[in-house]
Protein backbone atom coordinates (compact mmCIF):
# COMPACT_ATOMS: atom_id res chain seq x y z
CA UNK A 1 0.00 0.00 0.00
CA UNK A 2 1.34 3.59 -0.81
CA UNK A 3 2.67 5.52 2.11
CA UNK A 4 1.89 9.35 1.70
CA UNK A 5 5.30 10.39 3.15
CA UNK A 6 4.87 12.66 6.47
CA UNK A 7 2.55 14.86 5.36
CA UNK A 8 2.80 18.59 7.03
CA UNK A 9 0.34 19.68 9.41
CA UNK A 10 0.35 21.91 12.92
CA UNK A 11 2.00 19.42 15.03
CA UNK A 12 4.97 18.97 12.48
CA UNK A 13 7.79 21.41 10.96
CA UNK A 14 6.56 23.04 8.05
CA UNK A 15 8.39 21.91 5.00
CA UNK A 16 9.96 25.25 4.62
CA UNK A 17 11.73 25.07 8.17
CA UNK A 18 13.09 21.58 6.79
CA UNK A 19 14.85 23.13 3.80
CA UNK A 20 16.14 26.28 5.48
CA UNK A 21 18.49 23.83 7.25
CA UNK A 22 18.77 21.28 5.08
CA UNK A 23 22.80 21.14 3.59
CA UNK A 24 20.91 19.14 0.08
CA UNK A 25 17.79 18.81 -0.99
CA UNK A 26 16.35 16.22 -3.22
CA UNK A 27 12.97 16.99 -5.04
CA UNK A 28 11.16 13.91 -6.25
CA UNK A 29 7.62 14.62 -8.16
CA UNK A 30 5.34 13.24 -9.87
CA UNK A 31 5.14 13.11 -13.91
CA UNK A 32 2.81 15.93 -14.50
CA UNK A 33 2.59 19.55 -15.21
CA UNK A 34 1.34 20.64 -11.80
CA UNK A 35 4.27 19.02 -9.87
CA UNK A 36 6.77 19.36 -12.71
CA UNK A 37 5.88 23.30 -11.93
CA UNK A 38 6.08 22.92 -8.59
CA UNK A 39 9.57 21.04 -8.39
CA UNK A 40 10.39 24.44 -10.54
CA UNK A 41 9.53 26.86 -7.76
CA UNK A 42 10.74 25.13 -5.28
CA UNK A 43 14.34 24.68 -6.91
CA UNK A 44 14.44 28.28 -7.73
CA UNK A 45 14.62 29.10 -4.03
CA UNK A 46 16.45 26.68 -3.04
CA UNK A 47 18.92 27.73 -5.73
CA UNK A 48 18.33 31.66 -4.42
CA UNK A 49 19.39 30.41 -1.03
CA UNK A 50 22.42 28.95 -2.50
CA UNK A 51 21.54 25.62 -1.48
CA UNK A 52 22.61 22.70 -3.54
CA UNK A 53 20.02 20.32 -5.10
CA UNK A 54 18.49 17.19 -7.19
CA UNK A 55 15.13 17.37 -9.27
CA UNK A 56 13.96 13.60 -10.23
CA UNK A 57 10.92 13.36 -12.20
CA UNK A 58 8.92 9.84 -12.58
CA UNK A 59 5.78 8.42 -13.54
CA UNK A 60 5.28 5.63 -11.13
CA UNK A 61 5.06 5.78 -7.28
CA UNK A 62 7.56 2.49 -7.70
CA UNK A 63 9.75 4.56 -9.71
CA UNK A 64 10.06 6.92 -6.54
CA UNK A 65 10.32 5.39 -4.28
CA UNK A 66 13.40 3.35 -5.53
CA UNK A 67 15.22 6.56 -6.06
CA UNK A 68 15.00 7.36 -2.23
CA UNK A 69 16.05 3.74 -1.39
CA UNK A 70 18.68 3.61 -4.04
CA UNK A 71 20.48 6.84 -2.36
CA UNK A 72 22.50 6.99 1.11
CA UNK A 73 22.02 11.03 1.80
CA UNK A 74 24.15 12.87 4.15
CA UNK A 75 22.89 13.53 7.95
CA UNK A 76 21.81 17.06 6.35
CA UNK A 77 20.20 15.57 3.01
CA UNK A 78 16.47 16.26 2.72
CA UNK A 79 14.40 14.28 0.35
CA UNK A 80 10.99 16.19 -0.80
CA UNK A 81 8.19 13.98 -2.41
CA UNK A 82 6.11 16.03 -4.61
CA UNK A 83 3.36 13.18 -4.83
CA UNK A 84 3.08 9.92 -3.81
CA UNK A 85 5.50 7.49 -2.34
CA UNK A 86 6.10 4.68 -0.19
CA UNK A 87 8.62 5.80 1.90
CA UNK A 88 9.20 7.65 5.22
CA UNK A 89 10.05 11.08 3.76
CA UNK A 90 8.83 14.58 3.29
CA UNK A 91 5.92 14.91 1.46
CA UNK A 92 4.77 18.60 -0.02
CA UNK A 93 1.33 18.36 -1.40
CA UNK A 94 -1.53 17.51 0.59
CA UNK A 95 -5.01 16.01 -0.10
CA UNK A 96 -6.97 19.29 -1.07
CA UNK A 97 -4.44 21.57 -2.83
CA UNK A 98 -2.37 21.17 -5.97
CA UNK A 99 1.23 20.83 -5.35
CA UNK A 100 2.00 24.42 -6.91
CA UNK A 101 -0.24 26.19 -4.41
CA UNK A 102 1.88 24.25 -1.96
CA UNK A 103 5.11 25.17 -3.48
CA UNK A 104 3.87 28.51 -3.28
CA UNK A 105 2.96 28.53 0.17
CA UNK A 106 7.11 27.19 1.12
CA UNK A 107 8.72 29.57 -1.64
CA UNK A 108 7.46 32.29 0.25
CA UNK A 109 8.05 31.29 3.85
CA UNK A 110 11.62 30.94 1.94
CA UNK A 111 11.28 34.65 1.59
CA UNK A 112 12.52 33.96 -1.88
CA UNK A 113 10.53 35.45 -4.90
CA UNK A 114 8.08 33.03 -6.82
CA UNK A 115 8.22 33.08 -10.40
CA UNK A 116 4.38 34.07 -11.40
CA UNK A 117 4.16 32.55 -15.17
CA UNK A 118 5.53 29.03 -14.13
CA UNK A 119 3.30 29.23 -11.17
CA UNK A 120 0.26 30.19 -13.42
CA UNK A 121 0.90 27.28 -15.69
CA UNK A 122 0.85 24.89 -13.01
CA UNK A 123 -2.25 25.94 -11.78
CA UNK A 124 -3.52 25.39 -15.00
CA UNK A 125 -2.31 22.30 -15.55
CA UNK A 126 -3.57 21.56 -12.29
CA UNK A 127 -7.29 22.43 -13.53
CA UNK A 128 -7.48 25.91 -11.37
CA UNK A 129 -8.14 28.83 -13.29
CA UNK A 130 -5.44 31.85 -12.82
CA UNK A 131 -6.72 34.15 -10.51
CA UNK A 132 -9.52 32.09 -8.53
CA UNK A 133 -9.11 31.33 -4.76
CA UNK A 134 -5.83 31.02 -3.22
CA UNK A 135 -4.33 32.30 -6.67
CA UNK A 136 -5.16 35.43 -6.60
CA UNK A 137 -2.41 37.32 -5.03
CA UNK A 138 0.11 35.29 -8.29
CA UNK A 139 -2.76 37.03 -11.25
CA UNK A 140 -2.40 40.08 -9.30
CA UNK A 141 1.69 39.89 -8.93
CA UNK A 142 1.72 38.82 -12.72
CA UNK A 143 -0.41 41.18 -13.81
CA UNK A 144 1.26 44.53 -11.59
CA UNK A 145 4.27 43.69 -12.86
CA UNK A 146 3.38 43.15 -16.98
CA UNK A 147 4.09 39.38 -17.57
CA UNK A 148 0.39 38.79 -18.23
CA UNK A 149 -2.14 40.46 -19.97
CA UNK A 150 -5.63 39.45 -20.97
CA UNK A 151 -6.27 39.45 -24.33
CA UNK A 152 -9.00 37.32 -27.33
CA UNK A 153 -8.10 34.11 -28.94
CA UNK A 154 -6.55 30.93 -28.04
CA UNK A 155 -4.36 29.43 -25.57
CA UNK A 156 -1.65 27.78 -27.23
CA UNK A 157 2.45 27.91 -26.58
CA UNK A 158 3.56 29.05 -29.78
CA UNK A 159 3.39 32.10 -32.06
CA UNK A 160 2.71 30.08 -35.07
CA UNK A 161 -1.32 29.83 -34.44
CA UNK A 162 -1.76 27.15 -36.74
CA UNK A 163 1.12 25.05 -34.95
CA UNK A 164 -0.27 25.91 -31.82
CA UNK A 165 -3.66 25.17 -32.48
CA UNK A 166 -3.01 21.75 -34.29
CA UNK A 167 -0.70 20.07 -31.72
CA UNK A 168 -2.62 21.18 -28.48
CA UNK A 169 -4.11 18.88 -26.11
CA UNK A 170 -6.15 21.49 -24.81
CA UNK A 171 -8.32 21.58 -27.83
CA UNK A 172 -9.95 19.17 -30.08
CA UNK A 173 -11.64 19.76 -33.54
CA UNK A 174 -11.66 18.03 -37.06
CA UNK A 175 -8.29 19.75 -37.26
CA UNK A 176 -6.56 18.50 -34.20
CA UNK A 177 -3.16 16.99 -34.97
CA UNK A 178 -3.05 18.00 -38.46
CA UNK A 179 -1.06 21.19 -39.54
CA UNK A 180 -2.59 20.97 -42.75
CA UNK A 181 -5.97 21.34 -41.85
CA UNK A 182 -5.90 23.41 -39.01
CA UNK A 183 -4.21 25.91 -41.74
CA UNK A 184 -7.14 25.25 -43.94
CA UNK A 185 -10.13 25.90 -41.42
CA UNK A 186 -8.22 29.07 -40.43
CA UNK A 187 -7.83 30.44 -43.96
CA UNK A 188 -10.38 31.63 -45.18
CA UNK A 189 -10.88 33.84 -41.87
CA UNK A 190 -8.79 36.90 -43.61
CA UNK A 191 -6.51 36.69 -41.07
CA UNK A 192 -2.08 36.99 -41.63
CA UNK A 193 -1.81 33.90 -40.01
CA UNK A 194 2.05 34.30 -41.28
CA UNK A 195 2.47 37.39 -39.70
CA UNK A 196 1.59 36.90 -35.90
CA UNK A 197 3.20 39.65 -35.29
CA UNK A 198 1.24 41.77 -36.75
CA UNK A 199 -2.38 40.34 -35.49
CA UNK A 200 -4.70 42.20 -33.66
CA UNK A 201 -7.44 42.25 -30.53
CA UNK A 202 -10.04 41.41 -33.66
CA UNK A 203 -7.56 38.60 -35.51
CA UNK A 204 -7.45 36.39 -32.50
CA UNK A 205 -11.38 37.11 -31.39
CA UNK A 206 -11.95 35.60 -34.94
CA UNK A 207 -9.56 32.60 -34.42
CA UNK A 208 -11.12 32.24 -31.19
CA UNK A 209 -14.39 32.11 -32.27
CA UNK A 210 -13.51 29.71 -35.08
CA UNK A 211 -11.66 27.30 -33.33
CA UNK A 212 -14.49 27.11 -30.48
CA UNK A 213 -17.44 26.89 -33.04
CA UNK A 214 -15.51 23.87 -34.65
CA UNK A 215 -15.17 22.13 -31.13
CA UNK A 216 -18.47 22.18 -30.04
CA UNK A 217 -19.87 21.81 -33.52
CA UNK A 218 -18.21 18.43 -33.70
CA UNK A 219 -20.07 15.29 -34.42
CA UNK A 220 -19.08 13.85 -31.15
CA UNK A 221 -18.75 16.39 -29.30
CA UNK A 222 -20.46 16.43 -25.44
CA UNK A 223 -21.67 19.05 -23.36
CA UNK A 224 -18.76 18.93 -21.64
CA UNK A 225 -16.68 20.31 -24.67
CA UNK A 226 -18.81 23.43 -24.63
CA UNK A 227 -17.78 24.15 -20.72
CA UNK A 228 -13.44 23.33 -21.40
CA UNK A 229 -13.41 25.10 -24.59
CA UNK A 230 -14.53 28.14 -22.42
CA UNK A 231 -10.73 27.45 -20.49
CA UNK A 232 -9.06 27.21 -23.57
CA UNK A 233 -10.19 30.73 -24.68
CA UNK A 234 -9.21 34.22 -23.61
CA UNK A 235 -5.80 33.35 -22.74
CA UNK A 236 -3.26 35.07 -20.54
CA UNK A 237 -0.59 36.20 -23.10
CA UNK A 238 2.56 36.71 -21.82
CA UNK A 239 4.78 39.14 -24.03
CA UNK A 240 8.16 38.48 -22.51
CA UNK A 241 7.87 34.57 -22.01
CA UNK A 242 9.17 31.62 -24.07
CA UNK A 243 5.90 30.19 -24.63
CA UNK A 244 3.49 32.44 -25.82
CA UNK A 245 0.23 32.09 -23.26
CA UNK A 246 0.03 30.74 -19.35
CA UNK A 247 -2.39 27.96 -21.18
CA UNK A 248 0.26 26.97 -23.52
CA UNK A 249 2.87 27.07 -21.09
CA UNK A 250 0.90 24.40 -19.15
CA UNK A 251 0.34 22.26 -22.01
CA UNK A 252 4.01 22.25 -22.53
CA UNK A 253 4.60 21.23 -18.98
CA UNK A 254 2.28 17.97 -19.19
CA UNK A 255 3.76 16.91 -22.42
CA UNK A 256 7.67 17.39 -21.42
CA UNK A 257 6.64 15.80 -17.74
CA UNK A 258 5.18 12.81 -19.45
CA UNK A 259 7.85 12.27 -22.60
CA UNK A 260 10.80 14.40 -21.87
CA UNK A 261 11.25 14.89 -17.70
CA UNK A 262 14.61 15.83 -17.51
CA UNK A 263 13.92 18.42 -20.08
CA UNK A 264 10.94 19.28 -18.16
CA UNK A 265 12.87 19.21 -14.87
CA UNK A 266 14.91 21.61 -16.54
CA UNK A 267 12.49 24.01 -18.00
CA UNK A 268 10.90 24.20 -14.84
CA UNK A 269 14.12 25.47 -13.08
CA UNK A 270 14.27 28.07 -15.71
CA UNK A 271 17.03 26.50 -18.31
CA UNK A 272 17.33 27.47 -21.84
CA UNK A 273 15.45 24.33 -23.43
CA UNK A 274 12.23 25.91 -25.26
CA UNK A 275 12.82 24.87 -28.11
CA UNK A 276 13.31 21.37 -27.03
CA UNK A 277 10.58 21.49 -24.53
CA UNK A 278 7.97 22.44 -27.93
CA UNK A 279 9.75 19.50 -29.73
CA UNK A 280 8.62 17.45 -27.25
CA UNK A 281 4.83 19.14 -27.14
CA UNK A 282 4.68 19.09 -30.42
CA UNK A 283 4.89 14.84 -30.83
CA UNK A 284 3.45 14.67 -27.81
CA UNK A 285 0.13 16.29 -29.04
CA UNK A 286 0.36 14.72 -32.51
CA UNK A 287 0.44 11.47 -31.19
CA UNK A 288 -2.36 11.76 -28.61
CA UNK A 289 -4.70 13.17 -31.54
CA UNK A 290 -3.31 10.39 -33.93
CA UNK A 291 -4.46 7.94 -31.04
CA UNK A 292 -8.00 9.19 -30.28
CA UNK A 293 -8.37 9.50 -33.97
CA UNK A 294 -8.16 5.61 -34.80
CA UNK A 295 -9.56 4.19 -30.95
CA UNK A 296 -12.64 2.42 -30.37
CA UNK A 297 -14.78 3.84 -28.14
CA UNK A 298 -17.14 2.26 -25.66
CA UNK A 299 -19.72 2.95 -23.56
CA UNK A 300 -20.58 2.04 -19.70
CA UNK A 301 -22.66 3.24 -16.85
CA UNK A 302 -20.09 5.77 -14.95
CA UNK A 303 -17.15 4.96 -17.84
CA UNK A 304 -16.36 5.82 -20.99
CA UNK A 305 -13.16 2.94 -22.39
CA UNK A 306 -11.06 4.37 -25.45
CA UNK A 307 -8.57 1.64 -26.61
CA UNK A 308 -6.12 1.98 -29.18
CA UNK A 309 -2.55 0.88 -30.47
CA UNK A 310 -0.32 3.64 -29.53
CA UNK A 311 -0.10 6.60 -28.01
CA UNK A 312 0.24 8.65 -24.45
CA UNK A 313 -2.46 6.91 -22.38
CA UNK A 314 -2.72 10.38 -19.96
CA UNK A 315 -3.51 12.80 -22.89
CA UNK A 316 -5.66 10.34 -24.10
CA UNK A 317 -7.62 10.00 -21.45
CA UNK A 318 -8.01 13.77 -20.58
CA UNK A 319 -9.01 14.91 -23.98
CA UNK A 320 -11.13 12.51 -24.01
CA UNK A 321 -12.62 13.23 -20.80
CA UNK A 322 -12.95 17.05 -22.00
CA UNK A 323 -14.42 16.80 -25.01
CA UNK A 324 -16.02 13.25 -26.02
CA UNK A 325 -16.96 11.30 -22.96
CA UNK A 326 -20.81 11.35 -22.19
CA UNK A 327 -20.02 9.62 -18.85
CA UNK A 328 -17.53 11.06 -16.07
CA UNK A 329 -14.83 8.92 -16.07
CA UNK A 330 -13.06 8.04 -18.77
CA UNK A 331 -10.10 4.40 -19.26
CA UNK A 332 -7.55 4.79 -21.82
CA UNK A 333 -6.01 1.57 -22.66
CA UNK A 334 -2.78 1.50 -25.06
CA UNK A 335 -1.49 -1.47 -26.86
CA UNK A 336 1.55 -0.42 -28.39
CA UNK A 337 3.85 -1.93 -26.35
CA UNK A 338 1.93 -5.41 -25.68
CA UNK A 339 2.57 -8.68 -27.38
CA UNK A 340 0.62 -12.16 -27.35
CA UNK A 341 3.14 -13.42 -25.09
CA UNK A 342 4.64 -11.05 -22.67
CA UNK A 343 4.49 -7.07 -23.16
CA UNK A 344 3.74 -3.87 -21.72
CA UNK A 345 0.28 -2.52 -21.27
CA UNK A 346 -0.22 0.85 -20.41
CA UNK A 347 -3.56 2.15 -18.95
CA UNK A 348 -4.67 5.87 -17.18
CA UNK A 349 -7.94 7.00 -16.13
CA UNK A 350 -9.45 10.23 -15.52
CA UNK A 351 -12.45 11.47 -14.20
CA UNK A 352 -14.08 15.19 -13.97
CA UNK A 353 -15.41 14.01 -10.36
CA UNK A 354 -14.17 14.65 -7.08
CA UNK A 355 -14.25 11.03 -6.21
CA UNK A 356 -10.60 10.03 -4.80
CA UNK A 357 -9.57 7.77 -7.55
CA UNK A 358 -6.00 6.13 -5.06
CA UNK A 359 -8.31 3.30 -3.74
CA UNK A 360 -9.63 2.03 -7.58
CA UNK A 361 -5.73 2.61 -9.23
CA UNK A 362 -4.28 0.37 -6.71
CA UNK A 363 -6.89 -2.18 -6.46
CA UNK A 364 -7.12 -2.37 -9.98
CA UNK A 365 -3.07 -2.62 -9.51
CA UNK A 366 -3.65 -5.33 -7.21
CA UNK A 367 -6.04 -7.52 -9.31
CA UNK A 368 -3.59 -7.22 -12.50
CA UNK A 369 -0.83 -8.35 -10.49
CA UNK A 370 -2.32 -11.87 -9.58
CA UNK A 371 -1.37 -13.32 -12.48
CA UNK A 372 1.83 -11.76 -13.23
CA UNK A 373 5.33 -12.18 -11.91
CA UNK A 374 5.60 -8.38 -12.29
CA UNK A 375 4.00 -5.72 -9.98
CA UNK A 376 2.24 -3.61 -11.96
CA UNK A 377 3.64 0.32 -11.50
CA UNK A 378 0.56 2.83 -10.87
CA UNK A 379 0.76 6.97 -10.00
CA UNK A 380 -2.12 8.97 -8.74
CA UNK A 381 -2.90 12.60 -9.46
CA UNK A 382 -5.62 14.75 -8.81
CA UNK A 383 -8.76 13.18 -10.35
CA UNK A 384 -5.79 11.18 -12.65
CA UNK A 385 -4.47 7.63 -12.49
CA UNK A 386 -1.81 5.87 -14.29
CA UNK A 387 -1.20 1.58 -14.97
CA UNK A 388 1.99 0.28 -16.47
CA UNK A 389 1.63 -3.99 -16.23
CA UNK A 390 3.38 -6.85 -17.59
CA UNK A 391 0.22 -8.63 -18.28
CA UNK A 392 -1.16 -11.19 -21.17
CA UNK A 393 -4.46 -10.42 -19.86
CA UNK A 394 -6.76 -9.26 -22.70
CA UNK A 395 -8.38 -5.70 -22.33
CA UNK A 396 -11.73 -6.53 -21.08
CA UNK A 397 -10.34 -8.02 -17.97
CA UNK A 398 -8.58 -4.52 -17.69
CA UNK A 399 -12.33 -3.14 -18.17
CA UNK A 400 -13.97 -5.37 -16.09
CA UNK A 401 -11.58 -4.71 -13.39
CA UNK A 402 -11.92 -1.03 -13.33
CA UNK A 403 -15.69 -1.06 -13.47
CA UNK A 404 -15.60 -3.06 -10.48
CA UNK A 405 -13.37 -1.03 -8.16
CA UNK A 406 -14.46 2.33 -10.00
Amino acid sequence: MVSEGRSVDATSAPVSRTLESAGFVHLIARADGDALAASGLLARALAERGTPFQVSVDRTVTARTARVRDREPAADDVTLAIGAIDADVARLETADRSATLAALDCVRDLETTPEPVLALAGLVAADIEPGAGESEWVLETATERGLVSRRPGVAVPTADLVDGIAHSTRLLGPWSGDVDATREALTGLGVALDAPDTLEADDHRAIGSAVALDVIGADEATVTAAETIQRALRPYATPDHAFDTVGGFADVLEATARTEPGTGAALAMGHDVDESARVAWREYGRRAHAALEGASTSRYDGLFVVEFDDGPVEAVARIAAAFRSPEPTVLAVSKGRRSSTNGTGEAAIVTRSDDPLGATIEGVARELGHESDTAPEYDVGHRRGYLRYDTTRDDETIIETVRELR
